[in-house]
């Protein structure tokens, strides 16, 4: 299934909820990742978010589409980066 994921995580945990879920996807901006996942490696990006987030103050939204050929993905300004294929 396709992917985009967002979070708002406070400060100190920022970077380590960026540099995670850069090993399931790929980085497009600023706490926003999008890319192919199975239900396994949801259920790890999942488990592996709530060990870093703390409930009470960070958020986490995540959009599940079955292909990503049913998306239409508009970019407007600067890119950060361009979604990719992972080896």
């Amino acid at each position: 299934m396709y992917a985009i994921l967002v979070y708002d995580f406070g400060e100190k945990r920022v970077a380590k909820a960026c540099k995670f879920c850069r090993q399931y996807l790929n980085w497009v901006q600023n706490s926003v990742f999008e890319g192919e996942l199975t239900e396994g490696q949801l259920r790890s990006v999942e488990k592996g978010l709530r060990s870093i987030m703390h409930p009470s103050e960070d958020s986490v939204l995540i959009y599940l589409m079955r292909e990503e050929r049913w998306m239409d993905r508009r970019s407007l300004g600067v890119r950060k980066a361009e979604p990719g294929f992972m080896i």
